[in-house]
């Protein structure tokens, strides 16, 4: 019989120190934790290791973004299931034991989402589960027996990673669900504390379009990548050359990251590019 033993919690983060404490405070404390800080904030990993006994923190040293710390935390598992969770997500009350129930149910799953409002496209059967094609990124369930060790694409640095891995999964013929008994509360956007909004604007414009083409050219070939994102690139073209000539430096700055993203990416280059904190 399956028990809450068998199932670690991943979380990444990187300056998230405002979210993480009321994230863990969540979960079961006799589940183990593994939190992969994208820095190397010592302080930031002992207070978390002090404050509760079930946590291990890995730092990576540096920001790796969400697939390589991802990828870190899910090797180092040594139970049969790993739960990957956005710090600003809050577990409601049974969401472990409904993750458990539905084991009992499919226990030939790869990947396991919680409700979300994906459902309202999808008919559910009489244990209100779904099977979907893929999953949003900030909770989901792994059954480690399936994956060999082969998990996040580490091209990724942000955006697309869960949408690819969500393909790779079907293409092996792999089974994807959302159970709506299973609840966790996203806030969106609230991960990382300690960065103004215009330099967290540019970061997501920059790698939203690299990861975009990125996403198409490996699925579909580099030509019909190339005109799936003619649209945006002229978009972002045009509207980088109003705020140019209209003095708006702020909007200017953002449509210059979204088109050196998809720049970068058209040509190959690697998803370099990293946000400024304070």
């Amino acid at each position: 019989m399956e028990s809450k033993l068998d199932l670690t919690v991943i979380i990444v983060t990187f300056n998230s120190e405002d979210k993480i404490y009321a994230c863990i405070d969540t979960i079961p404390k006799d589940i183990k934790i593994n939190v992969i800080e994208n820095s190397n904030n010592k302080t930031f990993r002992s207070d978390l290791e002090k404050k509760y006994p079930n946590v291990q923190c890995t730092l990576t040293g540096e920001n790796k973004g969400y697939a390589v710390a991802n990828n870190i935390g899910l090797k180092q598992v040594k139970t049969n299931y790993a739960l990957v969770l956005n710090p600003d997500t809050k577990l409601e009350a049974g969401a472990i034991e409904n993750f458990f129930n539905f084991l009992k149910i499919k226990k030939d799953f790869w990947i396991v989402g919680p409700s979300n409002d994906q459902s309202k496209k999808y008919s559910h059967d009489k244990n209100n589960i779904i099977e979907v094609d893929d999953l949003k990124g900030f909770a989901i369930f792994f059954n480690l027996n399936k994956f060999n060790q082969d998990f996040f694409d580490e091209n990724f640095f942000l955006y697309f990673e869960e949408i690819d891995l969500c393909k790779k999964i079907k293409k092996k013929g792999g089974t994807i669900y959302l159970d709506e008994n299973i609840v966790i509360k996203h806030e969106g956007a609230g991960s990382v504390k300690k960065i103004d909004k215009i330099e967290l604007e540019k970061n997501r414009n920059w790698h939203w379009m690299w990861s975009s083409f990125y996403f198409h050219k490996k699925h579909k070939g580099f030509f019909i990548a190339m005109v799936l994102i003619i649209p945006k690139l002229i978009s972002a073209s045009l509207k980088f050359m109003l705020y140019l000539l209209t003095f708006d430096k702020d909007k200017r700055e953002i449509y210059f990251f979204r088109l050196s993203g998809l720049s970068n990416s058209i040509l190959g280059k690697k998803s370099w590019y990293r946000p400024s904190i304070d």
